[in-house]
């Protein structure tokens, strides 16, 4: 795989989260953008041209000269950490040509104790961060999101009935131990990465072995219910490295729920 800009994105995160650099929040209601802004001057800060796709648009940072893509998500912690709202995107790691790159970054959940200069505005700190690869969360490439509606709804006939699909995906956070307090890159298992990183974990995602195709709401019982059919891929595995520069903790990253083999001739530098 020929595009690894992730790994200079990654390099400057951990470089800004170790000199200090803090998040900046615009105004007391700013809830999206803040952690947003942070990542958009890492990306200042490494040779390449990007572009800002805008409120509700996605990924948030297309690379011009490499086929890559940022998302961003901000959290805060102590908080709500096992998932995260996709709204109406589903997580993939291919989308319009590009990869897709998922950026986790949790900060205090209170900030009543970080000075509040004019207006709402504070600086806080990153807590702990993930840059993973999108088929991390889902490996389906082939899905295309579209909004339906029907007519005829009330007692008129004249309701239409708006389909609005929204997406809840598990966090790197939820789906990793070892991750929390440190900076982690995941990415597939082809991507190579070079002499600035230590390899931290070898995570592995296994299919699952029936897909949802469909659903069906009951507008009398308010039941909603799933349409299943077999995964023709059930089973495969998708393997993934997770990498930290070697002037970072050696910490090992593994799956939820899976002890680590551990290497004894590796000597940990945490």
């Amino acid at each position: 795989m020929t595009n690894k800009t992730c790994f200079d994105v990654f390099e400057q995160c951990v470089f800004a989260v170790q000199g200090g650099e803090l998040i900046e929040s615009v105004s007391r209601k700013d809830k999206e953008f803040h952690f947003q802004n942070w990542f958009k001057k890492r990306l200042q800060n490494i040779p390449v041209h990007f572009e800002e796709s805008g409120r509700n648009k996605y990924p948030d940072f297309c690379l011009v000269e490499s086929t890559e893509g940022y998302e961003v998500k901000g959290l805060a912690w102590p908080g709500r950490e096992r998932d995260y709202d996709c709204n109406s995107q589903v997580p993939t790691g291919y989308h319009n040509g590009r990869q897709i790159f998922y950026v986790f970054g949790r900060y205090p959940a209170d900030l009543s104790v970080y000075p509040d200069k004019v207006n709402g505005n504070r600086q806080y700190p990153v807590i702990d961060l993930v840059i993973c690869h999108g088929d991390f969360l889902n490996a389906e490439h082939n899905y295309v999101h579209k909004n339906k509606s029907v007519k005829g709804f009330g007692s008129y006939g004249d309701i239409m009935i708006r389909d609005r699909k929204m997406y809840v995906a598990p966090t790197p956070f939820a789906l990793t131990e070892g991750t929390t307090g440190l900076m982690t890159l995941i990415v597939p298992e082809r991507m190579d990465a070079d002499s600035r990183f230590q390899e931290v974990g070898r995570l592995s995602r296994f299919e699952a072995e029936t897909l949802v195709v469909g659903y069906c709401f009951d507008l009398e019982t308010n039941e909603l219910k799933a349409q299943m059919r077999p995964n023709p891929n059930a089973g495969n595995e998708h393997k993934f490295i997770a990498y930290r520069l070697t002037s970072q903790g050696s910490r090992f990253v593994t799956m939820a729920g899976v002890t680590p083999a551990i290497d004894e001739s590796i000597e940990g530098n945490e």
